[in-house]
């Protein structure tokens, strides 16, 4: 089940939606320093603007001491990118800005700004990465049409503004790219956090669905044998041959509450496979008339149950098991009937007893009812409960004949 990979007693497992390099690139940002990544950007920046330097000669300054070590803080700067995206994009960005103010020649050196920007955007940091950009741009604007005739390299003249365009379609590519990768990343996130947040409603769900199949197995057989353990206990001494017809029937009402909560557990140690035994069903109301009369209740069934679905089938034996135990428990009355009727699409289910009520505790979570109707809500049927005006107890059930809700 996928609720089983959710960590007990701490949170959600992460959902690794999305390509392994982001989850990776998450994992790293939250504990890592990016060194791997940065000395590679280091070296290509270096080695590519010796390259550079060389295909722009004559046109642009050659590359000094100065020089390099702008590309080396441009790209050193990256190490920090990470951690504190703003200060690293309008760093890079400034550096930049001075190297190519300084005439050094175009080259790799403008990837430094790119992955400075790009950390930033999907940090979050939208506005400061344009900024950043803007500045950049911007400077190089007024050094290629205004200052460039104090700077380096001499006799140097303006920039066409063709160049300009192109330097403006790579900012604004780069700005592009970075917000993809933003909002691809938050799609992600939000897959994983509801991938963990159904994974989280289904184990809720499964938790109440064995809550509530272990109550109504339990709850029968140990209301039985409650009833029959007084029995023994007044008979033992008067009449020892009752008590010993007593204490037989808390034996198999034991026994069976054992196979059955073991068949419960079974479907937990076999998730996905089919159950080893079973469900019950209405099939088996004989077998619940018979329990009840040995805890000293007459039940009366009129009407046949139709052939049920597995899901409704098990609802229904469960709910009539609910309600002939909360007779049992809190009824007067030694007398109960099950009508069971099928129309419209629908299996009516009412039991009644004549009352009254005893009013004494019988032990119980006080959790029968509510199950009841989450049974029958589950299905898309629907549960009535109280006290009839003549007195006693009915309990009404309606239930599709075409569960609705039965897979959940």
């Amino acid at each position: 089940m996928e609720e089983q990979r959710i960590r007990r007693g701490g949170p959600p497992m992460r959902w690794g939606h999305g390509p392994p390099w982001l989850n990776r690139w998450d994992e790293e940002r939250a504990v890592r320093w990016p060194w791997r990544s940065t000395v590679l950007l280091t070296v290509f920046v270096l080695t590519g603007s010796n390259f550079a330097a060389h295909a722009q000669e004559g046109e642009r300054a050659a590359l000094d001491l100065f020089a390099r070590v702008l590309l080396l803080v441009a790209a050193g700067q990256l190490l920090w990118r990470l951690r504190y995206p703003v200060p690293v994009v309008f760093g890079t960005a400034a550096t930049v800005a001075v190297y190519l103010g300084a005439g050094y020649p175009y080259g790799p050196v403008l990837l430094a700004v790119a992955v400075a920007c790009f950390s930033a955007v999907v940090a979050g940091r939208r506005r400061a990465a344009w900024a950043a950009l803007g500045m950049l741009w911007a400077a190089h604007v007024l050094v290629a049409h205004w200052l460039y005739r104090w700077l380096p390299p001499s006799g140097d003249g303006p920039a066409s503004w063709g160049q300009e365009i192109v330097i403006a379609t790579w900012v604004v590519a780069i700005v592009a790219l970075s917000e993809l990768a933003r909002i691809r990343r938050e799609q992600w996130a939000r897959e994983r956090a509801e991938r963990a947040q159904a994974a989280r409603r289904r184990a809720d769900e499964e938790r109440l669905r064995i809550a509530r199949e272990l109550h109504d197995v339990l709850a029968h057989s140990i209301s039985v044998i409650n009833v029959q353990a007084g029995v023994g206990l007044a008979l033992l001494d008067t009449d020892p041959e009752q008590a010993r017809t007593a204490l037989t029937t808390i034996k198999a009402a034991s026994k069976e509450a054992l196979g059955e909560v073991r068949q419960v557990l079974d479907t937990l140690r076999t998730s996905g496979d089919a159950p080893r035994a079973p469900a019950p069903g209405l099939d088996r109301l004989p077998e619940l008339v018979e329990q009840a009369a040995s805890a000293g209740l007459t039940v009366a069934v009129e009407g046949e149950p139709p052939r049920l679905p597995p899901g409704t089938d098990l609802a229904a034996f469960r709910i009539v098991q609910e309600a002939l135990t909360n007779v049992v428990r809190h009824s007067g009355s030694r007398y109960a009937r099950v009508h069971l009727d099928h129309t419209a699409g629908a299996l009516r289910l009412r039991i009644d007893d004549d009352g009254p009520a005893t009013g004494a505790d019988a032990g119980g979570s006080g959790n029968g009812l509510a199950g009841m109707r989450e049974r029958a809500a589950a299905l898309g049927g629907t549960i009535e409960a109280g006290p009839r005006p003549d007195g006693g107890f009915r309990v009404l059930a309606v239930l599709p004949l075409t569960a609705q809700k039965e897979n959940r």
